[in-house]
């Protein structure tokens, strides 16, 4: 019996030695497995946490018409952590603050100490250096994933134009957010209308009229006439896409001026009125009209800020800048037919430009009396920037209006009939008179026959307008002999050396000037110094001129 116990025992220790070995061995060839696929794959130091992340995509770059890269994606690291694999949440927080700035270690703590979470984002975009930082101090439960971040290699340059897209990489601004569907495809670049030395040039020029003038903002445009193409658009102050996302919420650098603002625009409006007046035959151009004494329409008494020599024609009303004449040229006109120009122009209605929070206008309630000769010459209506640059270029368009864009495309865009080609060449005549003997004199450079318009209103203020603060703009075409561009520069409250506010023949202008003499170069426009339109010096001033202020 004995020997037959101690053979049952041994077969059972046997057999329990076997089952022992065969765990033994499962568990070393589960380890070994382990083990080599670590060492084909390497080490993600994520280990225990939970990875579901599908693989960024990379969003497509933003270029401007010469392929000049403008916006592209990198490729960034975030780290996030899995408070279930987490031992020492205070640990982990105290040993992530001293490698990254900016953690806040009680409550990231209180996050790690949650073991009912699974995911936890620490820390995104991380840089390489801190990447690898946080890899040495071989802390539990953490992982990295990686993701695409936008970068502007231009910082602030059409800042305003591309806008700039959020840590999850949607687009927030711009055409990075109009334009977010196809650029999220991760396709070919996004090629926009912009000319990057164009751009650079109006926005230097906003900046030092900026600080020439002491202005509150300022906005620019460029647009070539034929085909609407937006080559250069300038909001200042400027905004860098970089760094947009750390700007507070009324950081003045966040509005684009000109093409998320309206702004009542004073005598830039009056070249429109009277093309509107010769289209439709209301007015000519031989008629003379008597702007010696004020207008005076219900209870409004409408005066000239300067006294125009009388009686005067159209073409002296435009160069002058007389309120008098145009408000009697709006009166021939009638209101009907004002209000149809407007709305052929555009202005009734937000610009189509591809940019969000394209701005609607303000306009009359009604267009009454009073309403229709103030809105004759740019008073109680409101307006975006590139709006009424757009509405401007049908004088460097046979009278023939284009939708503004930005985005190049190699379609033929359509064009809608204003006024007649002879109208829109008899206008750029008068506006080139304007530079030659009127308001616009400081804006004339030398080879390149500017044409254009002064406009200065004063600011409206609850209950009126200020008295001591101006809207100063200048838009042009050019050049005036065959003209393709339109220049439009508006200053926000200008001033001089004193800082009293000085009109736009003094600091609008000027800087239009300086614009056209940078970018006319850049656009492959000889300079012509022959057939002079005058005998004397365009840069010397008539009489009547120094007596002009809008």
């Amino acid at each position: 019996m004995t020997d037959g116990r101690f053979q049952e025992s041994s077969a059972g220790a046997s057999l329990r030695t076997k089952l022992v070995s065969f765990v033994m061995c499962l568990g070393f060839a589960v380890i070994a497995g382990k083990a080599g696929l670590v060492a084909l794959t390497g080490a993600k130091g994520d280990a225990g946490v939970a990875r579901t992340f599908e693989e960024p995509v990379q969003r497509a770059d933003i270029v401007d018409r010469n392929g000049e890269l403008l916006a592209t994606s990198v490729a960034v690291y975030s780290l996030f952590a899995d408070p279930r694999a987490i031992w020492e949440p205070g640990e982990v927080a105290r040993g992530l603050a001293g490698v990254l700035p900016g953690i806040d270690v009680q409550s990231l703590t209180a996050d790690l100490s949650n073991s009912d979470r699974a995911f936890v984002w620490v820390k995104r975009g991380l840089t390489p250096r801190q990447r690898r930082a946080v890899h040495e101090l071989g802390l539990e439960g953490l992982g990295f994933r990686e993701e695409s971040r936008r970068a502007y290699p231009r910082g602030t340059l059409a800042g305003h134009v591309i806008g700039y897209a959020g840590t999850d990489g949607n687009g927030l601004s711009g055409v990075e957010y109009t334009q977010n569907g196809e650029l999220a495809d991760g396709g070919k670049p996004l090629r926009l209308t912009i000319d990057s030395n164009v751009q650079f040039a109006l926005e230097a020029e906003l900046s030092a009229a900026a600080g020439e003038y002491d202005v509150d903002g300022g906005a620019g445009v460029v647009l070539s006439a034929r085909d609407g193409e937006v080559l250069g658009l300038a909001s200042w102050p400027p905004i860098d896409p970089n760094r947009a996302h750390r700007l507070s919420m009324d950081d003045p650098a966040r509005l684009n001026r000109a093409a998320n603002a309206v702004f009542e625009l004073g005598s830039v409006f009056k070249p429109l009125t009277v093309a509107a007046g010769i289209d439709t035959g209301a007015i000519s151009l031989s008629d003379r009209f008597d702007v010696r004494e004020p207008v005076v329409i219900g209870r409004r008494t409408i005066r000239d800020t300067h006294r125009v020599p009388g009686p005067a024609t159209p073409t002296e009303i435009v160069s002058e800048s007389s309120n008098i004449g145009t408000v009697k040229i709006a009166i021939m006109l009638g209101a009907r037919r004002q209000q149809e120009m407007l709305a052929n122009l555009g202005l009734f209605d937000r610009s189509p430009v591809e940019l969000s929070g394209s701005a609607s206008p303000i306009l009359p309630a009604r267009f009454d009396e009073i309403h229709a000769a103030t809105v004759s010459f740019g008073h109680g209506i409101a307006v975006s920037p590139i709006a009424f640059a757009s509405a401007f270029s049908i004088f460097a368009n046979n009278g023939e209006l284009v939708e503004p864009t930005l985005i190049l495309d190699e379609k033929r865009r359509r064009s809608r009939r204003v006024i007649s080609a002879p109208t829109a060449a008899v206008m750029t005549r008068m506006l080139r008179e304007a530079v030659m003997t009127g308001t616009g004199g400081h804006a004339e450079v030398a080879g390149y026959r500017v044409a254009g318009k002064t406009g200065t209103a004063e600011k409206p203020i609850p209950g009126g307008y200020s008295h001591d603060e101006n809207l100063s703009s200048f838009a042009a075409v050019f050049p005036a002999d065959s003209p393709e561009y339109v220049v439009l520069i508006v200053l926000d409250d200008p001033k001089d050396e004193a800082g009293r506010a000085r009109t736009a023949a003094w600091n609008a202008a000027p800087t239009a000037g300086r614009v056209i003499q940078r970018i006319a170069p850049m656009l492959g426009i000889e300079p012509s110094f022959d057939q002079p339109d005058r005998d004397q010096d365009p840069m010397v001033r008539s009489v009547s001129e120094r007596r002009s202020t809008l």
